[in-house]
């Protein structure tokens, strides 16, 4: 990974537009990405192997547009990243043609226009860690007054939402696995949609980008701290609980809680609750996590991965004899009630009410890339749930929230994202690409 000057890409065809980024999200693709890590063995046929500039987690502002129906310069957008086969120039798959274009059956393919399964890792289009990059104006959402800070959260959140719309609630008790920036989102969406569901939350810090510990090795200073104030940070998102600790600790606490009963098998494996919740989401994908949301569940329950799992053995006959459902949420696109998933992510998003203010928590400058990878990778142990690259039109935002505001406007950038954005930015900035 490298920072340095490309030429500015221009919009070739009707409908494309040029985005110039305000902020733009690190998630774990893009980890896997600049860590160069495998995917699995049968994911390995849809990887994008070309040079990219990273960045799908964007708002920004259009900076240019060609032949556009309605957007136009200066409009401030979210961005949908998917590339679909219109979008390629490439006649529409039977998937595209179903109004599932997040299944897209040519996201290995190029086209005449575009190649790349999505902005961010597309050569032609490029991507939000840069100073801009190229969208279909299909590709975005109008971002009005929703704040910077909420608005790089769009792609995340539209992912947690899809993520919780593929459960057709059938009980009162869920509980989602992990502790980063896609599990709280999960949370909230789970408190927007059913008010009166108890969530419990299982807080695991361990990083898959980070090298495990051995048995006698000492847990960092930073993991050993007091997580109380994260805990409740969770909590005001709408969890019911929040629990930390081993698998078995986790399970037999829930079973506590939820007055379910535990059944030890033979073989000296984890127990298993009968009774226990009604929906697991797991945002972490662990072996552990894996391990432990099947054994959540009650017969009948369902286990949405909302994180994409390594190759990892399954407890298949646990699943075949309690009838669990097991579900894969990668992306978004359309829900069965026919709404655009990012419309619904939009109007949350404009909703001061949805608690999501906390998640972003550093902000970096493109030339900072190296301070800004390892404060992602360190993820919440080290205090980070949300890490993103500022880009130009945010600091015009910056310059223009510097100005006395209006009695009437209130300054959509909370104090800590200033005081964070002063801190890391050092020095004029210089014009450049994350790539």
């Amino acid at each position: 990974m490298q920072v340095r000057q490309v030429p500015v890409p221009v919009p070739q065809a009707p409908g494309w537009v040029l985005v110039t980024p305000a902020l733009a999200g690190i998630c774990a693709g893009d980890l896997n990405l600049v860590s160069g890590a495998a995917a699995p063995s049968v994911l390995s046929a849809y990887e994008h192997r070309a040079p990219v500039i990273p960045g799908h987690e964007v708002v920004g502002v259009v900076a240019g547009a060609s032949s556009t129906r309605w957007a136009k310069e200066g409009d401030r957008v979210l961005v949908e990243p998917t590339l679909r086969c219109t979008h390629k120039g490439l006649p529409e798959c039977a998937r595209c043609r179903a109004g599932d274009t997040h299944l897209c059956e040519n996201r290995d393919r190029a086209g005449a226009l575009c190649s790349g399964p999505s902005i961010g890792n597309s050569e032609r289009a490029g991507g939000g860690w840069s100073e801009g990059f190229l969208a279909h104006e299909d590709m975005l959402v109008p971002a009005d007054t929703i704040p910077d800070q909420r608005g790089v959260l769009a792609e995340p959140l539209a992912s947690a939402v899809h993520a919780v719309l593929h459960w057709h609630r059938r009980g009162d008790r869920a509980a989602v696995l992990g502790a980063g920036a896609q599990a709280r989102l999960v949370v909230a969406s789970l408190r927007r949609l059913h008010p009166d569901l108890d969530i419990t939350v299982l807080y695991d810090t361990r990083n898959p980008w980070r090298p495990r510990l051995g048995p006698r090795a000492r847990r960092p200073a930073h993991m050993q701290g007091d997580v109380s104030a994260d805990f409740a940070a969770i909590r005001s998102m709408g969890a019911s609980r929040v629990l930390r600790g081993s698998g078995e600790e986790h399970l037999r606490r829930v079973a506590e809680i939820l007055g379910a009963r535990v059944l030890a098998p033979q073989n000296g494996a984890l127990p298993v609750l009968d009774g226990g919740v009604d929906a697991v989401f797991d945002c972490h994908a662990s072996a552990e996590s894996l391990e432990t949301g099947v054994r959540l569940l009650r017969a009948g329950g369902m286990l949405v991965l909302a994180a994409r799992p390594s190759l990892q053995l399954v407890e298949w006959p646990l699943i075949w004899a309690r009838e669990l459902t097991v579900v894969g949420s990668a992306l978004y696109g359309r829900e069965s009630s026919g709404h655009r998933t990012f419309a619904i992510a939009r109007e949350w998003l404009a909703d001061t009410a949805f608690p999501i203010d906390s998640l972003v928590t550093h902000r970096f400058p493109l030339e900072d890339h190296e301070a800004a990878i390892s404060v992602a990778v360190a993820g919440v142990s080290a205090g980070a749930v949300k890490v993103v690259f500022e880009g130009p039109a945010a600091e015009m935002r910056v310059r223009m929230d510097a100005e006395p505001a209006a009695a009437d406007q209130a300054i959509d950038v909370p104090l800590l994202l200033h005081a964070t954005s002063a801190h890391t930015r050092t020095g004029a900035r210089t014009a450049s690409n994350g790539s």
